[in-house]
């Protein structure tokens, strides 16, 4: 039988219009024996901190999904979706010109939780999740530290990490440095819950 991964969840996230539409498709795939949680509006923000402009943004459509039997996982964001900038032409410059997100429309984080977890026991974990971070194009393998909290069938990812804009490529013109940080904080907050095939 067809094992389901996170990545097959996903790209069926943006194939079909809808979650309920996305749970129709993975009814085809899901093993009775496999556990997958999956979120399609968890949140993701950053922060841009810089000496005469601070920047901030925030997206609600994260989507996410862990198999629990091998702790990988796989998240994933429209870079179109973020909003909250101090104006318009400030998300114009970040789309097109920062991000490019007609070539570059998704950023990405792929992999696999170090510490064993027992989905079963509730609790809030301390983990890391190690993966390629995939933005503008450009992968960089991370660990990532966080929390993992287990409430019934609800599993809560809490996470806070840096990225340099230099890891990814990029650019920001000289004009403008005292006005975008180097370095970015990026939050994120997803809720997650069980995929199960019809009885």
């Amino acid at each position: 039988m067809l094992a389901v991964t996170p990545s097959m969840i996903i790209d069926r996230t943006y194939i079909c219009s809808g979650f309920f539409a996305l749970m129709i498709v993975l009814c085809s795939y899901v093993n009775h024996d496999e556990r997958i949680f999956s979120c399609n509006k968890g949140s993701v923000s950053f922060l841009s901190d810089a000496p005469l402009e601070s920047i901030k943004a925030a997206s609600q459509e994260l989507k996410g999904a862990i198999a629990a039997s091998n702790r990988t996982f796989l998240f994933s964001v429209d870079v179109n979706s973020f909003h909250g900038f101090n104006s318009a032409l400030q998300q114009e410059h970040f789309n097109e010109n920062y991000l490019e997100t007609t070539i570059y429309p998704k950023v990405s984080f792929q992999g696999k939780f170090i510490e064993e977890i027992n989905f079963n026991t509730n609790g809030i974990y301390q983990m890391r999740a190690k993966g390629m971070l995939d933005i503008h194009g450009v992968k960089q393998e991370r660990i990532i530290n966080g929390t993992m909290t287990i409430n019934g069938d609800a599993v809560i990812i809490d996470a806070q990490f840096t990225v340099l804009l230099e890891d990814h490529d990029i650019r920001i013109p000289k004009v403008v440095h005292q006005k975008i940080s180097p370095e970015i904080m990026v939050s994120i907050h997803a809720q997650l819950k069980p995929v199960t095939a019809p009885k």
